[in-house]
């Protein structure tokens, strides 16, 4: 009885307590210290960009708040401003860098207010920040990505040197327009203060100083935000498939691998894996612009999921990465959002045919059927063969051929590619190839007779999953309908069971978008998948594997709360290819890779033929 009047007695306290004064929650710490940087430093970029706002009552209200600067300069504004919104961007994430560079930062803000402004208040309220910082130091232990730190000091110390020397010719190469005769120190001393947006002690005449001043403002805005962002942006940790994370992952499909058509993509090389305390199941996934993406369901023993994915939460949690999901299935997706709280949204249907079930016969095939006879009449045949059999000169040509015949600059897939075509590592592939002997009197083209070809990856002990088709550009159209009834066709033999063709991204959006008696909203949505589909091939891909009458199977995508979908879309479009964020291409490097033909998902529009998973 005593215990219980005591547990209503402290839930009365806390209840009674006002909100102001149990201070906020600790998972609401980081975002609250990265709101106050959000504003501080938009509020520096306002006074820097817009000459009025530096007159303004706002911004002298702003003078007193921590980060804020002087008028000064406009400069010195622009570069507080970018480094503070960088810095509240990793304080959100609970950067331990982040709180480290802010808590190194903020006594010289103090020192700025009393030394400049001459303002307490101001001083006052960064002190504040600092030992609201400090009092909460345990909540931003999110780890930093080392590579980083060194990018970031030696770009600080090699742009910061150019800088520097560009920013001396600009203070000498006004010699008629510099007041006195000023000394190297002192031309150098005017280059380090401008670079920070401070005037030095040159003078100029004629309205220079303001050329002079930008100048410098400018070079140094570029060091900061550089350095900044390298510090401060989010992980990208390489790839860490190591042989014995491999050969764990192949026990476990060997044992579990019939579960899922999407299980062996998990052995791409550019994939980390995490598994569960117990060996039995295991995750993998791919850090892209702080989003943790793991694709497919879990590898292993269905009982096991959960203390696979429990390991994958921790590893978000500790680089306050954006946890996601992409392609699980139903199942996946049911155990995914039981044990993390997260939610899911259908993505699209895959495409499964039943080999026992296929035939060419029947109206609903007349299409394909006689289009696989056309070309058979032209001359070419198929042939349908596992990886291991292949001669090694052979394979070799098929993989120069699937390489040349890629129409696009970088590899594409992610969630449902492997990226390799490898006689040992994966002798139980299956490839495809179409094949046109030269007619008399002509030249073989490069690769011989071989016109077009298909790769699939194993899926358990009976069944594949299309993972590769090239063609080359010059042979007939309906090179990938034919090898994919070539390969139904010789599944038999292959004893094969089913196969797993494309995935067709929002299928059932556009298929209940064009049936009788559609709502408007489905009706708009349909529409603009259409109108997609001139760049993307969502429509094309779908009518695609409806030639060949399969079951759609739904997959998901799972996602923490719906402010990170787009976050994640985006993640998912530079992991699957269809986005690179970096130099443009006349700027970068050209390097030099093998082979590694991959891309599951629908490509950009190609030639007629050229659909699937050809990249």
């Amino acid at each position: 009885m005593s215990d219980r009047l005591d547990g209503e007695n402290s839930e009365t306290v806390a209840w009674r307590t006002p909100r102001w004064l149990r201070g906020p929650r600790p998972e609401a710490v980081p975002g609250i210290v990265g709101t106050a940087g959000v504003v501080v430093g938009l509020l520096n970029l306002a006074a820097g960009v817009f000459p009025r706002f530096r007159h303004s009552r706002m911004h002298a209200l702003a003078e007193v708040l921590p980060g804020a600067v002087s008028p000064l300069a406009a400069a010195a504004s622009i570069v507080v401003g970018i480094l503070l919104l960088l810095l509240a961007h990793g304080l959100k994430r609970r950067k331990r860098r982040a709180w480290g560079a802010a808590v190194a930062l903020l006594p010289v803000g103090i020192a700025a207010q009393l030394v400049y402004r001459h303002s307490v208040l101001g001083a006052v309220l960064s002190l504040a920040l600092l030992v609201y910082l400090v009092w909460h130091r345990r909540e931003f232990a999110a780890l930093p990505d080392p590579r980083s730190r060194w990018k970031a000091l030696a770009n600080f110390v090699v742009l910061g040197g150019v800088s520097f020397g560009i920013g001396l010719v600009i203070v000498s190469s006004h010699p008629h327009k510099t007041i006195g005769s000023p000394s190297l120190w002192a031309r150098a001393q005017h280059v380090l203060w401008g670079l920070f947006g401070f005037e030095g002690p040159v003078g100029y005449t004629h309205h220079v100083d303001y050329t002079v001043g930008y100048s410098l403002g400018a070079l140094g805005l570029l060091t900061v935000a550089t350095t900044a962002y390298l510090a401060f942006r989010p992980e990208h940790p390489a790839a860490r498939l190591t042989d014995d994370d491999e050969r764990q992952l192949r026990g476990l499909l060997d044992r579990h691998g019939a579960r899922d058509s999407l299980g062996y993509f998990a052995l791409r090389r550019d994939k980390g894996v995490v598994f569960s305390p117990t060996g039995k199941a295991a995750v993998c996934y791919r850090v892209i612009s702080g989003v943790m993406l793991a694709s497919g369901d879990p590898i292993g023993d269905v009982e096991a999921w959960p203390g696979a994915i429990e390991r994958f939460m921790a590893e978000a949690k500790a680089h306050s990465w954006t946890p996601a999901v992409t392609g699980c299935s139903e199942t996946g997706g049911q155990v995914w959002t039981r044990e993390t709280g997260m939610d899911a949204l259908e993505l699209g249907d895959e495409a499964i045919v039943d080999v026992a079930g296929f035939t060419l016969s029947g109206r609903a095939m007349r299409n394909v059927r006689q289009m696989v006879k056309r070309i058979e009449r032209n001359g070419y045949r198929t042939q349908v063969r596992r990886v291991r059999d292949l001669d090694p000169a052979e394979l070799a040509q098929i993989q120069q051929a699937a390489n040349a015949w890629r129409d696009t600059d970088t590899e594409r897939g992610f969630s449902m590619a492997l990226g390799r075509i490898d006689a040992q590592a994966d002798g139980d592939a299956v490839i495809a190839t179409a094949h046109l002997a030269a007619a008399e009197g002509e030249e073989p083209g490069p690769y011989g007779d071989l016109k077009a070809m298909q790769h699939f990856v194993p899926w358990g002990d009976s069944g594949i999953s299309l993972e590769l088709m090239r063609r080359d550009r010059g042979a007939d159209p309906g090179m990938n309908e034919l090898l994919i009834v070539a390969a139904l066709q010789a599944a038999p033999d292959l004893a094969v069971k089913q196969v797993s063709l494309n995935f067709a991204v929002f299928r059932s959006s556009l298929e209940r978008g064009e049936k009788l008696g559609a709502g408007p909203v489905i009706r708009v949505w349909r529409g603009m998948l259409v109108f997609l589909s001139r760049w993307y091939q969502i429509e094309s891909l779908y009518k695609f594997n409806d030639k060949f009458r399969p079951r759609w199977e739904p997959r998901f995508v799972v996602f923490r709360n719906s402010r990170d979908i787009p976050r994640i879309g985006l993640a998912a479009l530079q992991a699957e290819g269809y986005l690179e964020l970096g130099l443009p291409r006349v700027l970068r490097r050209r390097k030099t890779a093998p082979p590694r033909p991959c891309a599951h998902l629908p490509q950009p529009a190609a030639a007629p033929g050229a659909v699937g998973r050809a990249a």
